[in-house]
């Protein structure tokens, strides 16, 4: 396998470098630049050479992220000694002299700007004159550091978490419903979908004045229906990117595990449909916007469980009595939380084979369905300790949701992210191997 992966490495290299991409020529490859990689210490450090290494593979780069003040709701960085004083903006913008085929946009909002609650809604809300000062700082800080535009990211209200219910569970929880109704995460969502329509046409105006792109990024767990009025949206924004991963995670879902982002749905276990790559896709198409419009999302890291001597299903989930997160990878340092690079290294390998503990090898579990995705798993000790259940996307299994989004005529992908893969080739030797595999199968 690993002779494969780096002869195709190589391969695809050469053909990436002897003839110069064109954004136009083929489908999005959207690969997400999270800053707090720069931030990262040893072998997690994401520097610019490695993100110049990553460029011929990508259309888009998205900057993450800018917010919002929240009294004005003026755009600004929310990592002003990165951003402003080291010059970062400027540093990252200055590959476009290198990579003219590149895009490079601006987030605003993603899983970053969190320091109010609310904090998007409150914009929404704030009429003519609060939506007008978002736009204008947001073009400015765009055309200030040569951006070639905006992407919507907006910390919106998350659907509730739910279980995954017995028949007899499912049975109470429709009889509750006769007295409670369904849970509303926002009851305003109406007049906030209005709201959202309004600014993003009057933000695509400013921008396209100014010869700048718009994108939407669709977060994950976020209810679309309810905010995005999907076709006078389409016809304002340059292309969407759906959040189409962390279906369920260990904060969310703490004490059951299951596949974070499966292609297709299970219709088993009274899962919910539209945890799904391909349902989430639909909705969109349903609602009249164009596919060459829509870039599905993969994540470059998976959700860790912590297992415990109660856990049940560990080889064919729903996994029951699970523990919340699993403990911090050595280079993430993220509870619940894995990238690929931590995730194989934890596969069996030399260095691990006689392992024992905390360093013993988990065991995958592929799927020769090319529907659900991965998960690998190591048993709890006999006292408890050293349990980890994890759903993943790799290699393999991207390169069949980048495949799906070309049989489909989709936009392309969108990664999340480029400091995520294992962009040191620390399993293999080949870097930046799910984005190489993504590449290839949306030639």
């Amino acid at each position: 396998m690993r002779s494969l992966w780096l002869g195709f490495g190589l391969a695809l290299s050469v053909v990436l470098l002897s003839a110069p991409l064109q954004v136009s020529a083929g489908p999005n490859l959207i690969c997400y630049y999270d800053s707090r990689g720069f931030l990262r210490q040893g072998l997690a450090q994401f520097t610019l050479p490695d993100l110049e290494l990553a460029l011929q593979f990508c259309t888009h780069v998205i900057y993450g992220y800018a917010g919002i003040h929240p009294e004005t709701f003026e755009m600004q960085s929310i990592n002003r000694p990165l951003d402003y004083d080291n010059r970062h903006f400027a540093q990252i913008t200055q590959f476009k002299d290198k990579y003219p085929y590149v895009k490079f946009l601006l987030s605003v909002g993603g899983d970053r700007d969190t320091e109010f609650e609310e904090k998007y809604v409150k914009l929404l809300e704030s009429g003519v004159q609060g939506q007008r000062r978002f736009i204008e700082s947001a073009r400015d800080l765009v055309r200030r550091f040569n951006f070639d535009g905006l992407d919507l990211a907006f910390e919106l209200p998350r659907n509730k978490p739910r279980k995954v219910h017995s028949d007899v569970g499912m049975a109470w929880k429709s009889f509750k419903k006769f007295f409670t109704g369904d849970f509303v995460v926002d009851t305003n969502a109406d007049t906030h979908k209005t709201q959202m329509t309004e600014l993003v046409s009057q933000l695509s105006n400013s921008l396209k004045a100014n010869d700048l792109l718009l994108s939407l990024t669709v977060l994950p767990n976020v209810n679309s229906s309810w905010y995005y009025d999907a076709p006078a949206i389409a016809t304002k924004v340059d292309f969407i990117n759906l959040g189409t991963f962390d279906f369920l995670t260990p904060a969310r879902n703490p004490e059951e595990a299951d596949y974070t982002a499966p292609l297709y749905e299970i219709n088993s276990d009274n899962r919910l449909p539209h945890y799904s790559v391909n349902f989430q896709m639909e909705h969109w198409l349903l609602q009249r916007v164009p596919a060459n419009k829509l870039n599905i999302g993969i994540a470059t890291y998976g959700r860790a469980w912590k297992l415990t001597l109660d856990s049940d299903h560990v080889d064919k989930p729903v996994v029951t009595n699970t523990n919340g997160e699993a403990q911090a990878g050595p280079q993430t340092k993220t509870p619940g939380m894995l990238n690929w690079a931590e995730i194989c290294k934890l596969l069996p390998n030399p260095s691990n084979v006689n392992g024992k503990g905390g360093d013993a090898p988990i065991k995958r579990v592929s799927d020769s369905t090319k529907r659900l995705g991965s998960f690998a798993y190591r048993v709890a000790d006999s006292d408890g300790a050293h349990g980890l259940w994890v759903s993943y996307d790799d290699p393999e299994t991207a390169g069949s949701k980048a495949q799906y989004a070309r049989a489909k005529n989709l936009g392309g992908v969108a990664l999340f992210d480029l400091t995520l893969d294992d962009f040191r080739g620390q399993c293999t030797g080949d870097r930046f191997p799910m984005l190489r595999a993504i590449k290839y199968r949306l030639l």
